[in-house]
């Protein structure tokens, strides 16, 4: 069990935030995608904090890779953590979820899965970026989805490019994937959409060069 230190937002000393990483498993190269030659990569942290089945989050993965793929963009890198927490941190929400976050301490972007949410209005994904974050800065540029959200690898393709985009923004353009709700028939992105994602993705330090 490690006992990691979370800061209170009081002078006074809070107890220790106990979370103990179950396992780890590191994925390399998730899109199956051919043909396309990847322009930037993306290194991912993932925290399992709602119990999620491993297989379900690795499918995930590597859907929302291969439809990042067409920005000419690879998830060359995911570390995936099965992270015990206090029962109260298996949601999203903001107080917790920043104590947990500021415990953890992971590379970003981070996508954590979690059990649900506790916020109002509720939402089966949320992310957080530079634009939205003032107030919260430990969940700077990370994705909180709870467990039943509907089709998660378009919803984690999705969050992710608000994240790299910076920019809650939604498209109505038919068959894009930035629309406000999320379907098997909304995959696509634009020429404008991936350039402004692989331009902020890479000012804000979430997207590399790709070295192939």
């Amino acid at each position: 069990m490690m006992l990691v230190p979370a800061l209170a937002p009081t002078a006074r000393a809070a107890a220790p935030l106990s979370i103990n990483i179950e396992s780890r498993q590191v994925i390399n190269d998730l899109s199956q995608a051919t043909g396309i030659k990847p322009a930037h990569e993306l290194t991912l942290s993932v925290a399992n904090i709602g119990h999620w089945d491993d297989a379900t989050l690795v499918a995930a993965l590597r859907t929302a890779a291969d439809i990042l793929a067409q920005c000419r963009i690879r998830i060359a890198h995911a570390e995936l953590l099965r992270v015990a927490v206090p029962p109260k941190h298996r949601d999203f929400d903001t107080p917790r979820s920043r104590e947990l976050a500021r415990a953890l301490a992971l590379p970003k972007p981070t996508l954590y899965f979690a059990a649900g949410t506790r916020q109002v209005p509720a939402f089966d994904a949320e992310a957080i970026g530079r634009g939205n974050s003032r107030t919260r800065p430990e969940l700077r540029d990370t994705v909180w989805i709870a467990r039943g959200a509907r089709d998660p690898g378009l919803v984690v393709a999705h969050e992710l490019a608000h994240v790299l985009m910076d920019s809650g923004e939604h498209d109505r353009t038919p068959g894009n994937l930035m629309a406000e709700a999320t379907s098997p028939h909304h995959t696509q992105l634009t020429a404008g959409q991936c350039a402004r994602i692989s331009a902020t993705g890479i000012r804000n330090g979430l997207l590399q060069p790709s070295v192939d």
